[in-house]
């Protein structure tokens, strides 16, 4: 889960300037797929690698933000299927297994031995299935607005629960499906935005985009200024991974905690998340000796809202390490 970073409008707290890249590149897969990857920041400084929300929010220069430019080498890239990966919206070959195959290829061609994690949402999860994979290529995690890929988040917030606060949004949602589907909202979209027309999927895929980005922020608003090619491509990756259950076994990511427990990790978690409410960020935590849950009052779930913003620049200079640069 998790919208395109800055689309909010809110004004975040103290933040780095944005570093512009001095690397950019497509990187080419056996399977169709052509990566956007980008650096920033210091090419000899400690590695960091952000994964974005979504799946299929791609990324943007606000999330360049977090990192002291001086210090960190900042590692960005789309995810299969979004932003400035192509091909757009596709979801063949589309699963976390080859997620994590990707970041395993931009870590071997970038020339990087270890890298810190910093994923939000759905970036929160691919982070965690990453280093549970690769313990040893990973440093530190700085996790936000925790998501753990389980049903029961999921029905959470597609099956009514988040509805009960925002019951005209939740409303909204549903009225473009048939009430006799809407017992079972992920595959009723899922027909629609996999259906042969692209028209159709780009009409369904708009209120797929709204009710998430309407709930992501105490004060965000049901936008629909989003293009149409962002939007169809986001709500298709997400219902795509989320009728597949995120291609992770239930309770997967708490099950193979003890296999990072050894790694320092942050959480900043908004108290009012009702995208991905602070239980996940909490079960994940509980008993983990090396992890440190920031939970942050009056903030929700998006990555903009300030008091979220300024906690994660803390989280990042404080996970500096002595002795690079």
């Amino acid at each position: 889960m998790d919208r395109l970073a800055g689309q909010i409008g809110a004004t975040a707290g103290r933040l780095y300037p944005d570093a512009r890249p001095f690397d950019q590149r497509m990187i080419d897969r056996d399977d169709g797929h052509h990566i956007y990857v980008e650096q920033c920041g210091n090419p000899e400084g400690q590695p960091v690698l952000v994964l974005h929300g979504g799946p299929g929010g791609g990324c943007s220069p606000f999330m360049r933000r977090f990192f002291d430019p001086g210090h960190y080498r900042v590692v960005l890239f789309d995810q299969r299927g979004c932003g400035r990966s192509r091909p757009s919206a596709s979801v063949h070959a589309n699963t976390t297994a080859h997620l994590l195959t990707d970041i395993e290829a931009i870590r071997d061609l970038l020339r990087i031995d270890q890298w810190a994690l910093f994923g939000g949402s759905w970036g929160a999860t691919l982070a965690l299935a990453y280093a549970q994979a690769h313990p040893d290529r990973v440093t530190a995690l700085a996790l936000r607005g925790v998501f753990l890929g389980m049903r029961t988040e999921l029905d959470w917030f597609y099956g009514g629960g988040a509805g009960r606060f925002f019951p005209d949004l939740w409303a909204r949602f549903c009225e473009v499906i048939p009430p006799s589907e809407q017992g079972d909202m992920i595959a009723a979209y899922h027909r629609r935005l996999f259906d042969d027309d692209p028209a159709r999927q780009a009409r369904y895929a708009m209120p797929w985009l709204i009710w998430e980005n309407a709930l992501a922020g105490l004060s965000a608003s049901a936008s629909t200024s989003a293009p149409v090619d962002y939007a169809r491509a986001f709500a298709r990756l997400e219902n795509h991974y989320f009728v597949n259950g995120c291609f992770l076994d239930e309770g997967q990511l708490l099950r193979d905690r003890h296999l990072i427990e050894h790694l320092p990790a942050v959480i900043v978690q908004g108290r009012y998340d009702m995208v991905c409410p602070p239980q996940s960020a909490w079960r994940l935590a509980e008993g983990w000796d090396r992890c440190e849950l920031r939970i942050v009052g009056a903030a929700g779930h998006a990555l903009s809202e300030p008091p979220i913003a300024t906690e994660l620049v803390r989280v990042m200079d404080s996970l500096r390490q002595p002795g690079t640069a």
